[in-house]
């Protein structure tokens, strides 16, 4: 006889294994969720290090069910921020995002009453932009009809059919070196370069069409007295639309230099393309906001600012409806939580997409 692990006790559970990206307790996730997949009747393995891979027989075309066991919380900080329950929310490092997500995906395939082919894929290292689960995940891709990501909902518990694409670029400075009280005009300053570069990227931002550049590290010099011959920036840039990337890319290549005797040189890339609305995915929310609407739910769409794994799938083809899991907040924060009165018919809603033979 196979015991049912309540589902609170499963978030908890979760939830104190801490699992960072490369941690070994991504693993440990992995295997606990493999565990549970195993007694629903699915084969079970891994990819790579960490990366999950469940089938389950069905009918027709598999539908792609995605989700992470990573989290941004760095080893220790269960210490500080221990998982608790307050009434119908609970907290802790990795509840909302997205433990509690796959706490939902396990009930709805646990109370799923017609037998659909799934395929699970849950990423290692997403929150490092799914760098050695890209190629696993694309490949789990293949033959699906569409892909279901149990990410987090909006605050407002809307499900997310628009994702903005991300880069992460390091702009490099060479100045030259000189004593900052007796030679500073022989030098050619690397930081005073990079002050200048900074306010225009910044300058470059355009909120009206999603298109952003945020600096949010820098480094440079050697010593207070010494002009730095040497800076560097790393650099978020995010687009709403393919177009986008274009208009992106043109202000990254046109930086040049303001400071005489300094150079510049770029490096990084594009970690995830955006996810932008298709036909194929207005007619899966189309669906998924009847179930909802059966189960009291007023769905709306919303777009995100942050990537998933859906961005990923939607650039094969892939039809992709996102923010299926459970409703909380705080994601990457210190109140992060998840509203527990929310599971259930976050998990009821999932079952209902996954038995929809019309998908």
């Amino acid at each position: 006889m196979t015991v049912v692990t309540p589902p609170v006790d499963l978030l908890r559970e979760l939830v104190e294994i801490e699992s960072p990206t490369y941690s070994d307790g991504v693993r440990q996730v992995a295997e606990r969720i493999a565990e549970e997949l195993d007694a629903l009747g699915a084969a079970v393995e891994f990819r790579g290090a960490d990366h999950l891979l469940a089938e389950l027989d069905g009918e027709g075309e598999p539908l792609l069910v995605l989700g992470h066991c990573d989290t941004v919380w760095p080893l220790g900080t269960l210490e500080r921020m221990p998982f608790r329950a307050d009434g119908d929310l609970a907290y802790g490092p990795g509840t909302y995002d997205m433990k509690g997500c796959l706490v939902v995906m396990l009930e709805a395939i646990r109370g799923a009453r017609r037998r659909r082919a799934l395929r699970v894929f849950l990423t290692g290292d997403e929150e490092q932009a799914s760098r050695t689960g890209r190629p696993h995940l694309e490949q789990a891709a293949r033959g699906v009809a569409a892909a279901l990501v149990v990410e987090p909902p909006s605050g407002n518990g809307d499900l997310k059919t628009a994702r903005k694409g991300l880069g992460r670029f390091t702009l490099h400075v060479t100045g030259r070196a000189a004593h900052a009280g007796t030679s500073r005009q022989d030098g050619a300053s690397a930081i005073e370069e990079l002050a200048h570069q900074v306010l225009r990227l910044h300058a470059s931002t355009d909120d009206e069409r999603g298109l952003s550049f945020n600096v949010g590290v820098v480094r440079g010099g050697t010593s207070e007295n010494v002009v730095a011959a040497h800076a560097e920036a790393l650099v978020d840039v995010r687009v709403a639309s393919a177009a986008d990337l274009v208009v992106a890319e043109s202000v990254l290549q046109e930086l040049e230099p303001v400071t005489e005797g300094t150079s510049l040189t770029l490096s990084g890339g594009w970690t995830r393309p955006p996810l932008e609305p298709t036909p194929r995915s207005a007619a899966l929310f189309a669906r998924a906001r009847e179930h909802g609407r059966e189960l009291g739910l007023d769905l709306r769409e919303t777009a995100s600012g942050g990537g998933s794994d859906g961005n990923l799938v939607a650039a094969l083809g892939v039809p992709v409806l996102d923010g299926l899991g459970i409703v909380g907040g705080g994601a990457h924060a210190l109140d992060e939580h998840v509203r527990l009165d929310s599971l259930p018919v976050r998990a009821r809603l999932l079952s209902r997409i996954l038995e929809d033979p019309g998908l």
